[in-house]
């Protein structure tokens, strides 16, 4: 059982980053699409990864800098610079093509049309730009309260924000193009097991944000990240009735952003009072 669960979570980090799992280890690991849809509950753990070098990068930059707003503002510039090469802007480009397809047509062929082209058009761009410009600017409040605040909001982001999008995927039909989408694997109904153990990889850092910030500011995080993700699944009911590998980044990215603007509005909140 853990040497099955090794190669699925190794499939994952194959899948979802650039994090080299090349050779005799990839060969060891293998590929399927059921393989796939049996990795997907491992996806959060994919989260520990780059969670942990966002905080790495985020914390050695902040106190080199020697803190303060501006290093927090640095320190947050440079850790989601590092995550985007981890994971090759994967999610981000999920966001963008969404973006196009959602904002750029009035139906849902019309949309799907829309994000399968590479190019980015004016909505991508602005979502792209206005997301991680939100990010930036999140992680910098983050830091006004003191290191730990950033680094752990951090650490408990990554992992949650890739549980939201399996639940989309256990809910919606795949209407994206079956020959050519990465994420067709997926479109079978993911087990509620590969559900229990997404859960499982994503409870103990929302556990570390409650030892370490309060149960008041997890809290808000879960909140904030659920409803991103949630008003992600309620567009894609309403515009697309159902979902492709691009909604799937669209909805971490939101995910992400809700944890660290519910995790913000807390710790003000406590500071205020």
């Amino acid at each position: 059982m853990l040497k099955n669960a090794l190669r699925h979570y190794l499939l994952a980090v194959q899948f979802f980053t650039r994090v080299p799992v090349t050779g005799r280890l990839a060969a060891w690991v293998g590929y399927s699409p059921a393989l796939l849809r049996a990795s997907s509950g491992h996806f959060p753990g994919v989260g520990w990864l780059v969670g942990l070098l966002a905080l790495g990068v985020y914390a050695a930059v902040y106190q080199t800098l020697g803190g303060g707003p501006l290093a927090g503002a640095v320190a947050a510039a440079l850790s989601t610079a590092a995550t985007l090469l981890m994971t090759g802007g994967f999610h981000e480009d999920g966001l963008a093509d969404v973006a196009d397809g959602l904002g750029g047509a009035y139906t849902a062929e019309r949309a799907l049309e829309i994000m399968k082209d590479s190019r980015i058009g004016a909505f991508g761009a602005m979502a792209l730009v206005l997301a991680l410009l939100t990010k930036l600017a999140l992680l910098a409040q983050l830091s006004g309260h003191g290191l730990l605040a950033a680094v752990v909001a951090l650490a408990g982001a990554h992992p949650l924000s890739r549980l939201w999008p399996l639940l989309t995927i256990r809910a919606l039909p795949h209407v994206g193009d079956s020959a050519t989408s990465k994420s067709k694997p997926l479109a079978d109904r993911i087990a509620g097991r590969a559900l229990a153990t997404a859960a499982l990889w994503a409870l103990p850092p929302l556990l570390l944000v409650v030892w370490l910030l309060g149960a008041g500011v997890a809290a808000a995080a879960l909140l904030g990240s659920a409803a991103g993700a949630g008003w992600m699944h309620w567009r894609f009911v309403r515009r697309l009735q159902g979902f492709t590998g691009d909604c799937l980044g669209a909805s971490q990215q939101l995910a992400e952003l809700g944890f660290y603007l519910g995790a913000a509005v807390a710790l003000a909140r406590q500071a205020a009072a």
